[in-house]
C-alpha cells in the first residue's frame, strides 16, 4: 500500500513539473502596434501585427506591416529563443535573426543579412502581459544608425 502511494504522489509531481516548464510564454498571442505609444525610427518600415505561436519545440513569429516605402512585408521565423540565428522567409532587409531569453518576460533579438547584423534590441512583456515593448538599434542599408520604441498592445 505503501509502495503504492509513494508511486502516485511521484507520478502526480512529474505532472505538476511538466506543467511548469510548459507554463504559458507571455510572448505568445496577436501583437497590434500602438503608434501613439511607439517612437518609430525615421524612414524604417513598421511591423503592424506580430503573431508568436508555439510548434512543437520551437516557436514561430509571423510579422506583417509595411517597409518605408509603405510597400507591404510579411515575414515568418521559426526557431528556437537560444541566441542561436534561424532563417526568416519573407520580404524583409534582414534573412536570419536570433533571439535569447532574458528572462521570463524579456529576450534579446538580433536581425542579420549574411551573417552581418543590420540591427538588434530588446522585446519586453509587460508585468501584466497586456503589452510589449520592443527597442532596436541598428545602421541601415546606407550606413545610417538608428534607434526605435514600438509598442505593442495585446490583441
Amino acid at each position: 500500500m505503501m509502495k503504492t502511494r509513494i508511486a502516485v504522489v511521484a507520478v502526480a509531481l512529474s505532472f505538476v513539473a511538466a506543467a511548469a516548464c510548459f507554463a504559458a510564454n507571455p510572448h505568445m498571442g496577436t501583437w497590434k502596434l500602438n503608434e501613439a505609444k511607439s517612437k518609430l525610427a525615421p524612414g524604417m518600415g513598421k511591423n503592424s501585427t506580430v503573431v508568436y505561436s508555439e510548434q512543437k519545440d520551437k516557436v514561430k513569429i509571423t510579422v506583417d506591416g509595411v517597409d518605408k516605402d509603405g510597400k507591404p512585408t510579411h515575414s515568418v521565423w521559426v526557431g528556437k529563443f537560444d541566441g542561436k540565428a534561424y532563417p526568416v522567409k519573407g520580404n524583409l532587409p534582414y534573412n536570419s535573426v536570433a533571439y535569447k531569453v532574458v528572462n521570463d518576460r524579456t529576450n534579446d533579438i538580433t536581425a542579420m543579412k549574411d551573417g552581418k547584423i543590420g540591427w538588434s534590441g530588446r522585446i519586453t512583456v509587460s508585468a501584466d502581459g497586456k503589452s510589449r515593448t520592443v527597442t532596436i538599434n541598428g545602421t541601415d542599408a546606407n550606413g545610417k544608425k538608428f534607434k526605435g520604441t514600438a509598442v505593442y498592445d495585446k490583441a
